[in-house]
């Protein structure tokens, strides 16, 4: 079958691969290598060619994307097929080249296994920022959606702010958190993330820098830096962001707006004291350095409720405010707001009409009425009681298997534990080894790059036995991996 005579020639400027792709084409186009025949093995190949066994792999990869040959592992290459049509129809797209040229770049390879094996069945999920679906108010919900069909008025698009039932509903909410905010200065979005896609694109130019604590969950995203933006990094301590970096920074960095978590910080819990609050507001006034405050987790507050937000103290409209129904409710139902200056919010508003015309209507009216029925704050206490069980668990499992490995502190809120190992570790192994017994983690290098050290543990979505059993396993992978690296 094969012409021991041609050789590839290598003073050629083609590459080798192509010279053999297209050799092994025109045997098929020809009729020489008939459909349904298997091709040569592919170490005989490269020895009769004088060739890297990786050149013919890369020949007839390419020849199996056009839909000439097919590989199965164990039975060899087929020709599959030598049809006049296939030879000579207009060669599909390159997609790949389409992928890697978007302006949005990739999640971090590791970000991209998350997001697949948290649906996987058996898997611990102990890095999951959501709640466990036992939390779920399944008869809450019942009875507001029972009454819903009577009280919609219509499913259409709703006003470019949102649905204005809701935008009351949610000004009474943040009402009752010292935030005096009209209707008319909230906007509906489909969850915070969508809040900061429109500011990185309504509000800020191309090139602009962004302060925010480091680490950060913002570092775990793309949001702003497809857009353009440069993201530099501000410490913290035990009371929150570390304000006195701040002029220095905004200076060399020429800032247009800080971002920060100032309740349950994600990742590392920590819970910004009320003077550190006043102090970065007061910094921040003087700097004429607008904040985006990111409030998710404000009501899932387990030892007593946080200090005001900046938003309550701000008086000069210096801070955009965002909130979220996906921490305490649902993330299904993706609503979430902004709360900022009426021009501020009409911008947003209109960047949101151009780019989805509206968060999803019936979403809008299950939340106004979730919010209306005096529900919610039941759903609240059940939830932080749940919460408060989980996270003792979670802590219980740490000072038994990991007072001698790493470091942490006990959250007064929110979701995470921010896991400091006392000694270095290949961070990728100790997530695959976990990963094989099925537990999934969130290394620190998703929100900073320099947290090697770090793990985020969510008590949020494990129960508190699977919490337990796999807060046991990762202390022997960490053992095992420090014993024999």
């Amino acid at each position: 079958m094969i012409d021991t005579h041609w050789k590839p020639d290598k003073s050629s400027p083609v590459p080798l691969y192509i010279q053999i792709r297209e050799y092994i084409r025109e045997k098929i186009k020809n009729g020489e290598w008939p459909v349904g025949s298997k091709i040569p093995p592919q170490r005989y190949l490269a020895k009769v060619w004088k060739v890297n066994r990786s050149t013919i792999v890369a020949a007839t990869a390419d020849l199996m994307a056009e839909g000439l040959l097919e590989g199965n592992s164990g039975s060899g290459t087929r020709i599959i097929n030598n049809t006049w049509s296939l030879m000579h129809s207009t060669r599909p797209p390159d997609w790949n080249a389409y992928v890697d040229a978007g302006i949005h770049p990739p999640n971090l390879p590791t970000i991209q296994e998350i997001n697949r094996a948290e649906f996987h069945p058996h898997i611990i999920r102990l890095g999951t920022g959501e709640l466990s679906p036992d939390f779920f108010p399944r008869d809450m919900l019942k009875t507001v959606l029972s009454r819903l069909p009577d009280q919609i008025d219509s499913l259409g698009y709703e006003e470019p702010k949102g649905l204005p039932l809701l935008r009351e509903q949610l000004s009474k909410h943040l009402k009752r958190i010292g935030i005096d905010a009209s209707p008319s200065s909230i906007l509906i979005v489909s969850g915070a993330l969508q809040a900061l896609q429109l500011i990185a694109l309504g509000l800020l130019k191309r090139g602009s820098a962004i302060l925010l604590e480091k680490p950060s969950y913002l570092y775990s995203l793309h949001v702003f830096q497809s857009a353009g933006m440069r993201l530099s990094g501000l410490p913290l301590d035990q009371e929150g962001v570390q304000i006195k970096y701040i002029p220095v920074l905004k200076k060399r960095q020429n800032a247009s707006l800080l971002y920060t978590i100032p309740s349950f910080h994600n990742p590392t819990g920590i819970l910004m004291s009320e003077q550190r609050r006043r102090d970065l507001l007061r910094i921040c006034e003087q700097e004429r350095l607008p904040l985006i405050e990111d409030d998710v987790y404000r009501d899932l507050w387990l030892d007593e409720p946080p200090p005001p937000p900046l938003k309550a103290i701000d008086k000069n409209g210096l801070v955009l405010y965002l909130g979220s129904m996906s921490k305490t409710l649902s993330p299904g139902l993706r609503i979430g707001w902004v709360v900022g200056p009426e021009p501020v919010i009409e911008r947003l508003a209109d960047i949101k009409m151009q780019t989805d015309y509206g968060s999803s209507s019936l979403s809008q009216w299950v939340v106004a009425r979730w919010l209306s029925s005096g529900l919610h704050e039941q759903h609240l206490k059940r939830v932080r009681a749940e919460l408060r069980k989980r996270r003792a668990a979670a802590v219980e499992a740490l000072h038994a298997s990991f007072s001698d490995l790493a470091a942490w502190t006990v959250p007064k809120g929110g979701f995470y534990i921010w896991l400091h190992l006392l000694s270095p570790l290949p961070m990728r192994e100790v997530f695959e080894k976990a990963l094989k017994k099925d537990i999934l983690l969130n290394p620190g290098n998703m929100y900073d790059p320099g947290a090697t050290r770090n793990i985020r543990l969510s008590y949020a979505y494990a129960s508190p036995d699977q919490l337990h059993e796999a807060i046991v396993s990762l202390a022997g992978i960490i053992r095992n991996l420090s014993a024999h690296p």
